[in-house]
């Protein structure tokens, strides 16, 4: 990130880091961690977006969200106003299909 801010494109750059999802505390004998779908780490860097907060809160436990989730249509909503593109129209895909990218998410509101 340094390196591309001294460069003058943080603006520019938009870094988005995103985990699969989070995972229980507790190791569950040779299987490992379970996994809890409803949350999932997510960090954005640059782009012109407002940098240096925390958005959001998970329970205690880490196993949801505590305050207003963010979904991934909100996640796409906000790369699509980064990159300048409407995600409210159809594209068609590999079979022909039109599809909506963004159907009901929004920009992150904290961060544009």
């Amino acid at each position: 990130m340094l390196l591309y801010r001294q460069r003058g494109q943080a603006r520019d750059i938009l870094l988005v880091i995103s985990g699969e999802f989070g995972c229980t505390p507790k190791i569950n004998g040779n299987s490992g961690r379970d996994h809890w779908a409803p949350l999932t780490p997510l960090a954005l860097a640059g782009g012109g977006l407002r940098m240096g907060q925390t958005v959001g809160e998970s329970s205690a436990k880490g196993e949801t969200p505590k305050t207003s989730a963010i979904r991934p249509q909100d996640l796409m909503a906000t790369i699509f106003q980064f990159m300048g593109m409407d995600g409210r129209g159809t594209i068609v895909n590999q079979s022909g299909r039109p599809v909506f990218p963004i159907e009901d998410g929004h920009p992150i509101a904290e961060l544009v």
